[in-house]
């Protein structure tokens, strides 16, 4: 497994930062090769995404899900393998960090070369630049979800 760690200063309050994080089906609207995410219930999302001409569809399970501070997901099915955490730090009433931490196996030559040259990094860095720009032009939140999912 690989780890990334990004983080981003956001010009939105924490609980619009937040709430716009847990409008998983919004994602493929600033995260690269993400073509589409369905909620499936609370806690499951199914997955399309077409990084590099590698197209994947896999489940991920909602872990841990604390309001204005952590959502945890895991991989449950399907051809790739991950997990990780976003939180969300206030800074002033009008500023968020957000931060992202994730384990990623590479499949293959292909990703396991990707991996060594810092592909995965500047990606999550470069969706948390494309959120940036994305809630900070809008000002508010498309949606919130707010309930607590604990793990187990």
């Amino acid at each position: 497994m690989s780890m990334v760690t990004e983080s981003i200063d956001v010009g939105v309050p924490l609980h619009t930062a937040y709430n716009q994080w847990t409008q998983f089906e919004e994602f493929p609207q600033f995260m690269e090769g993400v073509e589409e995410v369905r909620q499936i219930d609370d806690r499951h999302n199914h997955w399309k995404t077409n990084i590099a001409g590698v197209k994947r569809e896999f489940n991920t399970e909602i872990v841990d899900q604390l309001p204005d501070e952590r959502v945890s997901w895991r991989t449950v099915s399907g051809d790739t393998t991950h997990k990780g955490v976003v939180t969300f730090q206030r800074l002033d009433a009008d500023h968020t960090r957000v931060k992202v931490a994730m384990d990623y196996k590479p499949e293959g030559a292909v990703e396991a070369t990707a991996d060594l040259v810092g592909v995965l990094d500047r990606r999550v860095k470069g969706d948390l630049q494309r959120f940036k720009g994305f809630i900070e032009e809008r000002g508010h939140e498309t949606g919130s979800w707010r309930g607590r999912l604990s793990p187990g």
